[in-house]
């Protein structure tokens, strides 16, 4: 992705409902500020963890006042809560408009799969913060797989519904497309990225049509 879109991006994912309560931007200026803080904070608790980040290194890398921070946020805390939700989002933005285009369930798994790679690639960051989550704010934490799961769940279900996978799809079945995923984007997109995203992807589409049955 060139500079100029990652840039688009950035600018197109909504971030007035991180802020803390009644603190949500009112103008595009604020919008692009808050934007700019979430996306300093997700390197300063990437690069140093929850504890040791401070809010004076989220500014100094945003490039804004410290007073800039509370305008939009009440604390240490109330950013992390924020960009542990943001964070979710944007990786349920990542993989939306490719799992919408896909021909049929699996290939929907598929193309998710490939996406979500590529966006740890990016942002690497994401594991560390998520992991921390667990202990700094549970109810996130545990929301992000939530959510996450309802997702797979509900395409599943629907792919299930049209006769494209096993009629006994459950909530299990999307638990372990979901655990299957952010293990393969922990090894291909944080720990390495010597591995084809592109073939990758193709061989876990393969694994959930076929399972582990040998081939007759």
């Amino acid at each position: 992705m060139t500079n100029s879109a990652k840039e688009a991006t950035k600018a197109a994912r909504p971030a007035s409902a991180a802020a803390s309560a009644g603190k949500q931007p009112r103008t595009e200026r604020g919008r692009r500020t808050l934007r700019a803080i979430l996306d300093a904070a997700a390197l300063e608790f990437g690069d140093k963890g929850f504890h040791e980040a401070s809010i004076s290194g989220i500014t100094r890398r945003a490039g804004v006042a410290l007073g800039s921070f509370y305008t939009y946020f009440d604390s240490k805390d109330a950013v992390f809560r924020a960009l542990v939700r943001d964070l979710s989002a944007q990786v349920r933005d990542q993989v939306a408009p490719a799992i919408r285009a896909a021909p049929d369930g699996i290939e929907a798994e598929r193309a998710g799969l490939l996406q979500f790679i590529a966006f740890v690639r990016r942002h690497k960051e994401i594991y560390r913060i998520i992991d921390e989550a667990e202990f700094v704010d549970p109810e996130s934490f545990r929301l992000h797989y939530t959510s996450t799961a309802e997702r797979i769940h509900a395409r599943l279900a629907a792919a299930a519904a049209r006769g494209e996978v096993r009629a006994d799809v459950s909530e299990r079945h999307a638990w372990a497309v979901m655990g299957m995923n952010v293990f393969l984007g922990l090894r291909y997109g944080v720990w390495d990225e010597d591995g084809d995203a592109e073939a990758i992807a193709g061989e876990i589409g393969e694994f959930l049509k076929n399972g582990l049955a040998p081939r007759r």
